[in-house]
């Protein structure tokens, strides 16, 4: 079956798009997805309503609308049109607002703020991870909260920038490379970082086939070498007591879930 989701926000619409995660356990629905970020205005909340209408006709079915709209009258105005809606402030912030016997904040914007760390820090925390890429400089580490190490291409970067952009985390991260393998310890500059390190590691044939996408035939994507350089990897991190995850079949979703609650445990026994 296909369907048309619409998510109508008055903001960025991170928060909508986050709801909209509750798609995916609907495997057998192809959903066609619109974004209608910053719908703040009258005249914008009649173009979403043409754009539902709209679906309705292409789809033959009305359309999945996943909103955060904070503004009463602007919510009420789109749910004139025909369509099955999500409501994140009618369904979660209203309800939670009579339990606790106070008026929701609901300004354009406040959902975003929310769901997660403010936006200041999270820039912040973008910028830090987007310097610290790839073990690009040693400066300024005592400020990471978390180190990924792990082979190249094993999901570092996406992991670190994940976290830095849902949870405001300064996450660097650092390649293990042959000369780390010949050493068998851990780069020099992580020496007095080692209980932020998280390492990742990954399947050989998984490896290979992202490997060889970046550069093929060639030593580096090899099976061969791949199943080297993870069997090396991953004694150099047990040797230096660093936990790990496999990347290969976990979204990075579910790695930074992992890698937080690593985070939230060392704070635990630090305190």
């Amino acid at each position: 079956m296909k369907r048309t989701a619409l998510f109508i926000s008055d903001s960025t619409g991170i928060t909508a798009s986050a709801l909209g995660k509750l798609l995916e356990h609907f495997p057998h629905t192809e959903f066609s997805q619109v974004r209608l970020p910053f719908t703040d205005t009258p005249e914008k909340i009649q173009i979403a309503k043409q754009s539902i209408l709209k679906a309705t006709v292409q789809d033959g079915i009305r359309p999945v609308v996943i909103m955060s709209l904070g503004n009463l009258d602007l919510r009420n105005t789109l749910k004139e049109a025909d369509a099955y809606f999500i409501d994140l402030f009618t369904a979660f912030i209203d309800p939670l607002g009579i339990e606790l016997g106070e008026q929701p904040l609901t300004g354009s914007g406040i959902a975003h703020g929310i769901m997660g760390s403010s936006y200041s820090d999270r820039m912040e925390a973008i910028n830090f991870t987007l310097n610290h890429d790839d073990g690009m400089t040693n400066s300024g580490l005592e400020e990471a909260q978390v180190i990924l190490v792990g082979v190249s291409r094993c999901g570092k970067t996406p992991t670190s920038i994940y976290l830095a952009m849902q949870f405001g985390i300064k996450a660097a991260n650092y390649p293990l490379i042959p000369e780390d393998f010949e050493r068998g310890t851990l780069p020099a500059a992580l020496h007095a970082h080692t209980d932020k390190i998280f390492g990742l590691t990954i399947k050989a044939e998984r490896l290979h086939s992202v490997r060889s996408e970046r550069r093929p035939d060639s030593k580096y994507a090899s099976l061969e070498n791949c199943k080297q350089e993870i069997a090396t990897a991953e004694n150099l991190m047990r040797n230096a007591g660093i936990s790990w995850a496999d990347s290969t079949s976990r979204s990075i979703e579910e790695l930074s879930a992992i890698i937080l609650q690593k985070i939230a445990s060392k704070k635990d026994k630090s305190n």
